[in-house]
C-alpha cells in the first residue's frame, strides 16, 4: 500500500516534471535540512559534480542546504513522492513513521562501529528499497553519521547526570531509550535544535560530534560526552521515480554510477571526518568526555534493551527476522 497519494494538483505538477525531463539538459532539486559543511552536505556536493561529470553537464543537482526550501527530513518522503521535490537526502529517523523498518539503523548500542553499521544496512537494504519503491521513488544510496554522543554544559557520563535532563533526541528510539533512564527526552528535527536550546527548551542534545560542529554548538555548550558509540545512524538520498524514468538511458546510468560512487566514499570518510572534528572540538575549547563507568555502561545498554524490545514490537516477524540475518552475517 502506498503512503501517499497524489491530489489532482500533485497529479499536474508531477505530468508537467516529466514532460520536461525529456529534453536534453535537467536541473533537479536535492534537498537537506544538514549544513553544507556536515558530512552529508559534503557527500550531497560530491554527488552533484559526479552527475554532472558523468552526464556531461547534461543533468544538474542543484543541491539547497539548511531546509532552504522549507523542507525538513519528516517532510521529505512525501514530497518526493508527489513529485513536489525531485532528490532529498534524509535521515532515517525521520522514515521511522513511514515504516519502523527503519528505525533499525539507530538502534541504541545495537552497532558500535562504521563496519557493524555497513553490514547492517546491506542486510536490510532491500526491505528499505521496497518501502521507496512502493511510494514512487527509488533509494539511490544510504550513509553514515559518526556515532552519537551527548552535548551538554556539563558531562552527561553518568545516569545520575541524564536524570531529569531536557534533551533532544532524533527518533523513537532515543526517546523511549533515554526515558528509561528517567531524562526527559523529547524528538526534535534538526531545524528546531538550535532554536530550542537558544530558548532554554533542552539543555542538552543528543548527536555526533560532527552535528555539533556543523551546528556549531560550541556557542551554547562546553563539552561532548561520548557513550559507548551509542549508535550510528543513516542517512538515505531518494528519488522521485517518475523523474528518473524521465530521464534517458545513458542519464540513469550516471546518476546510478554517481550514487555508487558517492556511498562508498561517504562510508570511506568516517575515520578522517571524526579526526577532524575532534580537532574542531579543541579549537572552541569543548571537553571531550569519555565515561569508564561500568555502571552507567550497563544502565545505558539496559536502555537499549528497551528500546530495542518496543521496536521489535512495532516490526513483528520483519524486524526479526533483519535481526537475525544481521547476527548471522556478524559471525561470518
Amino acid at each position: 500500500m502506498k503512503h501517499t497519494l497524489f491530489s489532482g494538483a500533485a497529479a499536474i505538477a508531477l505530468a508537467i516534471t516529466g514532460s520536461a525531463l525529456h529534453a536534453a539538459d535537467v536541473t533537479l532539486n536535492l534537498s537537506n535540512e544538514y549544513s553544507a559543511t556536515s558530512i552529508h552536505g559534503v557527500g550531497d556536493a560530491r554527488f552533484a559534480s559526479l552527475v554532472a561529470e558523468k552526464t556531461g553537464g547534461t543533468v544538474e543537482v542543484v543541491v539547497h542546504y539548511g531546509g532552504a526550501l522549507g523542507y525538513k527530513s519528516a517532510d521529505h518522503f512525501d514530497a518526493v513522492g508527489e513529485g513536489a521535490l525531485e532528490i532529498a537526502d534524509t535521515y532515517g529517523g525521520a522514515l521511522g513513521g513511514i515504516d519502523p523498518l527503519f528505525l533499525i539503523t539507530s538502534l541504541p548500542f545495537f552497532v558500535t562501529t562504521v563496519d557493524e553499521a555497513e553490514t547492517l544496512y546491506k542486510v536490510a537494504e532491500a526491505e528499505f528499497k521496497a518501502v521507496f519503491e512502493e511510494n514512487n521513488q527509488i533509494l539511490l544510496y544510504a550513509s553514515p553519521w559518526p556515532p552519537s554522543g551527548i552535548w551538554a554544559r556539563d558531562a552527561v557520563n553518568s545516569a545520575n547526570a541524564l536524570s531529569g535532563l531536557k534533551i533532544r533526541t532524533y527518533d523513537k528510539n532515543g526517546t523511549t531509550a533515554l526515558n528509561e533512564l528517567n531524562a526527559a527526552a523529547v524528538r526534535l528535527s534538526w531545524a528546531d535544535v538550535v532554536p530550542s536550546i537558544s530558548t532554554g527548551a533542552i539543555d542538552a542534545v543528543l548527536t555526533s560530534a560532527e552535528g555539533g560542529v556543523s551546528g556549531s554548538f560550541w556557542e551554547h555548550f562546553d563539552t561532548f560526552t561520548e557513550i559507548y558509540n551509542y549508535a550510528i545512524p543513516l542517512n538515505f538520498v531518494h528519488i522521485s521515480k517518475d523523474v528518473f524514468d524521465g530521464l534517458s538511458v545513458d542519464q540513469q546510468a550516471a546518476v546510478l554510477e554517481a550514487a555508487n560512487e558517492t556511498r562508498d566514499q561517504n562510508w570511506a570518510a568516517i575515520p578522517d571526518r571524526l579526526a577532524t572534528t575532534y580537532g574542531q572540538l579543541a579549537e572552541n575549547n569543548v571537553s571531550v568526555v569519555t565515561s569508564d563507568d561500568d555502571v552507567y555502561r550497563g544502565a545505558l545498554q539496559a536502555a537499549g534493551e528497551a528500546a530495542l524490545n518496543d521496536w521489535l514490537e512495532s516490526t513483528g516477524a520483519r524486524g526479526q527476522a533483519l535481526i537475525d540475518a544481521f547476527s548471522a552475517a556478524k559471525s561470518q
